[in-house]
């Protein structure tokens, strides 16, 4: 194993790249032959959803050679596989290097005689679904690792009709990848006879928001209650300008920023962590918002993709909600109003992921709208939109991961949209007298009280993956016989799709007789077991406590 990882190194440094890449691995080679070793000892593995590491020089991690050759196997895919004229879409967020990955994704599809459309500069993700769309392209590329650390960056495929990619595509453009073996099969250079690059700048901005406006409820609320105090932080990511241009768009007239997070920074300087699932993360959010006496705080993390909010309770103090709350109460006034303004007709659907809250069903069926439960991952909501497309109409659907979208326009999460509807429907509360908190309590009431939340539990290593995978074992061969002292009635194995109707997954869902579930299921890109809790009543915290010390054990 040793000797393998050495030849590899030894290839690069004799190899035809970069003089700076050879003076990095040098440096390793004499101060850190450890992360020397993890730098190359494998590939960087081009999954079904693209690529996400570390970045820095070696096989094993995120620079302009594993971005080259991923793009040059996603080429070779197209040009076998499509008919042409072939063309993509590239979008980029704020992390380091990203402008830099999304030029050599461009320069090697246009070697390739691949049309180019890209952002001038960092757009989210939804800009990126949005233009594949309306450009007709055949793929897209975001260039993200969404709410990782500062030192990694992704690389996401997107296909035709603006979602990433599922099977048996996402699979065969993975085969594709794998052919690619050493960057002396990519064509690096756009030259002479290559497809053009065409630059995408405000005027899809433009063309997104006009879109997006048509699908807003409540003008006449926004109006009335312009002067609603809002605080958006972008976290140094590419919401900064579309949010509080959408905003404006609205009509809201008190949006506060937090100026050291308006800052486009990949370093992300002012957090931990720029995921607004954090707490921390919103912290100089809600300071901003303290000092303004502001109603709302907004988040969103680099690409722009998830949302984090939050709003006074009833003694004036800033309370964060989580994905499932800010889902419902979204999924709620979505539904009223269409009810409302007379637009349900049995011919609507929202969907939802299987560890996302039920509250979003109990709401969705009061309204006689049809609910959708799939796979965790927002491109199996896509994948329903685009199956039910021209047939039936999407109304909403989300995940507890903080992710949400309105209408057919994106096909992925979509922040800014989410931002948007959270502030319409704080001034649509408004003109009932009621707060966004004041809100989520009167669906409480009406609907039951749902508590949700999640452990995370890290197994380190190959060790830690067995041992991973005999959990699941053993939660297959000995389902628990009750949960917070309810007997266990039902049990869900996804692995089965004759019996669930969704692709197969490895997932367990324990239900019992009270209502509560309890999901179990390995993360797909971490080191680690989850455990999604579900419960409803009156004693949803009481036992929500019974359960996480029943299966954190």
């Amino acid at each position: 194993m040793e000797r393998d990882f050495r030849e590899v190194v030894q290839s690069w440094l004799d190899g035809n790249f970069d003089e700076a890449t050879k003076a990095q691995i040098v440096a390793l080679q004499e101060t850190d032959p450890v992360a020397l070793e993890d730098a190359f000892y494998r590939n960087l593995e081009f999954g079904t959803g693209g690529l996400r590491g570390i970045m820095g020089v070696g096989t094993n991690r995120m620079n302009k050679y594993t971005v080259g050759m991923a793009t040059q196997g996603l080429a070779n895919y197209m040009k076998a596989n499509l008919d042409g004229p072939l063309s993509v879409c590239i979008s980029f967020d704020s992390r380091n290097n990203s402008p830099e990955f999304a030029q050599i994704a461009a320069n090697v599809l246009a070697a390739n005689g691949i049309h180019v459309y890209i952002f001038d500069k960092l757009h989210p993700i939804a800009l990126m679904s949005y233009s594949v769309r309306m450009k007709k392209a055949n793929a897209g590329i975001m260039i993200t690792a969404s709410h990782n650390p500062k030192e990694y960056n992704g690389y996401k495929v997107f296909w035709s009709d603006g979602a990433q990619v599922t099977s048996p595509v996402d699979k065969d453009i993975v085969a594709e990848v794998a052919k690619i073996t050493d960057p002396s099969m990519v064509k690096f250079e756009a030259g002479e006879g290559a497809a053009p690059i065409e630059v995408m700048s405000h005027e899809m901005d433009e063309a997104y928001l006009n879109s997006v406006m048509t699908l807003m409820l409540s003008p006449e609320a926004c109006a009335k209650h312009k002067d609603l105090k809002i605080v958006y932080t972008p976290i140094h990511g590419s919401g900064v300008e579309i949010v509080p241009e959408f905003l404006a768009k609205l009509g809201f007239e008190n949006v506060y920023h937090v100026p050291e997070q308006d800052v486009v920074d990949g370093n992300f300087p002012t957090v931990m962590s720029p995921n607004p699932e954090e707490p921390s993360a919103l912290a100089m959010a809600v300071a901003v918002a303290d000092k303004e006496g502001a109603d709302l705080v907004m988040a969103t993390d680099p690409d722009a993709d998830r949302i984090g909010i939050a709003v006074r309770d009833n003694e004036g103090k800033m309370v964060l909600l989580n994905g499932n709350q800010t889902g419902s109460i979204l999924t709620y006034y979505i539904l009223r109003r269409w009810s409302e303004l007379g637009k349900l007709d049995g011919n609507q659907y929202i969907v939802k992921t299987i560890v996302t809250t039920e509250l979003m069903r109990a709401i969705a069926e009061k309204y006689g709208v049809k609910v959708y439960n799939v796979l965790t991952g927002f491109k199996w909501i896509a994948d329903i939109i685009k199956k039910n497309e021209g047939k039936t109409t999407f109304v909403c659907g989300g995940e507890e991961s903080y992710g949400f979208n309105v209408g057919e326009f994106v096909r992925d999460k979509d922040a800014p949209i989410s931002c948007a509807f959270v502030a319409e429907c704080a001034a649509w509360a408004a003109e009932q007298g009621k707060t966004l908190y004041q809100l989520l309590q009167d669906i409480y009431a009406e609907f039951g009280y749902y508590k949700e939340s999640l452990i995370s539990v890290t197994k380190k290593g190959k060790a830690g993956l067995e041992e991973i995978a005999q959990m699941m074992v053993d939660y297959r061969n000995n389902p628990p016989k009750e949960m917070a002292g309810s007997p266990v009635i039902k049990v869900i194995d996804y692995t089965k799709p004759e019996e669930t109707g969704l692709p197969s997954s490895n997932v367990l869902q324990f239900y019992n007789e009270a209502g509560d579930v309890v999901t179990v299921r390995p993360s797909g890109t971490e080191p680690k077991i989850k455990f999604y809790f579900g419960i409803k009543g009156s004693d949803a915290d009481t036992k929500n406590e019974v359960l996480r010390a029943q299966f954190s054990k």
